[in-house]
């Protein structure tokens, strides 16, 4: 399997398959099986697995949106393969129903994963972290981005505030792997946040590199996150000022401070 360079140098045994106009599907394989998180379409994940002769276990489903399950009718028409997801989302289809707590594992894979509920983006919405082939992972969806979350369609603010919480307690070196390519945007308005963070400049002109290169800019890492990404950093004070000034009154907390943010990150341009 082809290997990801993530920002802190480290390897993932991941492949993102470029899906619709800027999604990614995530693909882990090894020896010949192969699972799949997010497919928006069949046919990149369809390509992949004839390209390297793969067999398709398992589809892992964050949430309902069209641009993540598009594809999953199909590559269980065509594969069989059992389909994970969240039990408080209507589906497509699925076949094991998860909530907070339940495990996902494929012992030929190397994959133990642990389910997550972080609503926020929408209200069923799951997240999966644990380890692929050794290596920390989260599949978050639409619920952490690099630089940035998702937006809150059909949640709170409060409920996005504490779904981030529990990404931020995860082990630092565990693989963000997100659904989107919105990295530099997203950087771009990170920088308006926090204009002194060093490390964050730093990774806003590598990100721009690897896509003037027509690379992918993931996965990030969570201790990258943590040091780059305001929405995991609504506990310091620059970040809580800049929100502030932002919104033009005090905010007595973290949570009124990620609401800020988020709402500064809506009409950011």
């Amino acid at each position: 399997m082809n290997t990801l360079s993530d920002p802190s140098g480290g390897t993932g045994p991941l492949r993102p398959l470029p899906a619709l106009s800027d999604n990614y599907i995530w693909m882990a394989s090894r020896d010949g099986q192969a699972i799949v998180v997010d497919p928006g379409q069949a046919r990149p994940v369809l390509d992949a697995l004839a390209a390297h002769d793969l067999r398709l276990r398992a589809i892992l489903l964050t949430h309902h949106h069209h641009d993540h399950v598009g594809g999953v009718s199909e590559l269980y028409d065509r594969t069989g393969a059992q389909v994970f997801g969240p039990a408080g989302e209507t589906l497509p289809r699925c076949d094991v129903p998860l909530a907070e707590g339940d495990r996902v594992g494929i012992a030929e894979l190397g994959l133990d994963l642990t389910v997550l509920d972080v609503p926020g983006h929408t209200a069923g919405h799951i997240a999966y972290a644990g380890s692929v082939a050794g290596q920390p992972v989260l599949f978050c969806g639409d619920t952490l981005f690099a630089g940035g979350c998702g937006r809150l369609f059909e949640g709170t603010a409060a409920q996005m505030f504490d779904s981030l919480e529990k990404f931020s307690k995860l082990p630092g070196n565990s693989l963000v792997c997100c659904a989107h390519e919105y990295t530099l945007a997203n950087l771009r308005w990170a920088l308006a946040v926090e204009p002194g963070n060093r490390p964050l400049a730093d990774w806003h002109a590598r990100a721009a590199g690897l896509r003037d290169r027509g690379l992918p800019t993931l996965p990030t890492t969570l201790a990258h996150e943590r040091e780059t990404n305001p929405f995991l950093r609504t506990a310091l004070a620059t970040v809580a000022q800049a929100a502030s000034r932002q919104a033009g009154r005090a905010l007595p907390g973290p949570v009124d401070v990620f609401a800020a943010l988020r709402a500064w990150k809506d009409e950011f341009r």
